[in-house]
């Protein structure tokens, strides 16, 4: 697996940490979990979405594009990351934030991830939930056209097989740190929803010849079209990486019982595992996705998914900014 290929734009602070979670682990009583810090990847508070924007804002300047152009939810930690990306290399930057939510406060609509948009000077602009956002994006980029400038539109999640090379190369990461401390990882588990970032780590993973299964707790899509949506994209990355054929069906897994009543809506699963996670170790998860990944995970290890002598190494997507959009689901006392 030669990714040194492919052209790449350093944005991040690589490698992220890889802990163990001594006092979780005493604390739910099963296997030993550790946690790779995605969320300390260092551009505007980190996240996993910089891992794939090293690769697609390569291919943007490659192109010599001048804006990059985007599209999420509210409170869309790729947006954030996309913003501060174009800011240090100098681009224009649009952001098209679509109501996944229906949620009007202001701490939702102006806080956190899209106050963090707005001071890295990208221009956002919002679209009713339902919208269809690809569309959108390309007429703007129509546009832009028109006035002279050379558009990089970056789908969701940076989710294509180019964004996906970050995850293959964090797979190999994640592998180099494993062997360096003796430690045997037995699973894999993060949240998953654009599919790119589990795509790219089973396009890894396997390319590698690893044999560590991936374990994607989906927080958005049914089961079915969320499992669908990540094998399409792993194999379009294998492909990309001249590896064509070598990702099958039985490589990807999600469990999608966690999403609750939709993408972005808080659970009292989630809740807990914020609260837990920020009480136990010292580490904030978010809302949307590492916290409905977490809580998935402390229910399995209670169901006994896991058995008790496994490493589970959890990867930490960041987005913990985006805990200010959401100050009532929390409840935190005052004074």
């Amino acid at each position: 697996m030669n990714l040194a290929r492919f052209p790449r734009i350093r944005l991040g602070h690589f490698p992220t940490p890889l802990e163990p979670m001594e006092a979780l682990t005493r604390h739910l009583g099963g296997p030993r979990l550790w946690i790779k810090r995605d969320d300390c990847t260092g551009l505007s508070t980190g996240g996993n979405k910089t891992r794939k924007l090293e690769y697609l804002c390569a291919e943007a300047i490659a192109l010599k594009a001048d804006v990059l152009i985007t599209q999420g939810a509210t409170q869309s930690n790729h947006a954030r990351q996309t913003a501060a990306a174009a800011a240090k290399l100098g681009l224009a930057c649009h952001i098209l934030l679509e109501d996944r939510t229906g949620y009007a406060d202001a701490a939702y609509t102006q806080s956190g991830n899209v106050l963090l948009d707005k001071l890295h000077g990208a221009q956002v602009s919002r679209r009713p939930g339902g919208a269809d956002m690809p569309a959108e994006m390309e007429a703007l980029a129509a546009g832009l056209r028109a006035k002279g400038h050379t558009p990089y539109v970056i789908p969701g999640g940076g989710s294509n097989p180019v964004g996906a090379l970050g995850y293959a190369n964090a797979a190999l990461e994640l592998l180099n740190q494993a062997a360096e401390i003796g430690l045997r990882i037995d699973h894999v588990v993060h949240a998953t929803g654009s599919a790119g970032t589990q795509a790219g780590l089973v396009a890894g993973l396997v390319a590698l010849n690893s044999g560590i299964p991936v374990l994607g707790i989906g927080v958005r899509a049914p089961r079915e079209k969320q499992e669908a949506n990540v094998l399409a994209l792993a194999q379009r990355t294998v492909a990309h990486m001249g590896l064509p054929g070598i990702v099958r069906p039985e490589h990807v897994v999600a469990n999608c019982d966690y999403v609750g009543q939709g993408y972005g809506i808080p659970t009292q699963g989630m809740v807990e595992a914020v609260k837990l996670l920020a009480e136990k170790e010292g580490i904030l998860l978010d809302p949307v996705y590492s916290g409905k990944g977490m809580a998935g995970l402390i229910d399995l290890i209670g169901k006994g998914y896991f058995k008790p002598e496994e490493n589970i190494v959890f990867l930490h997507t960041g987005g913990s900014v985006g805990l200010f959009g959401y100050p009532e689901a929390f409840e935190v006392p005052a004074g």
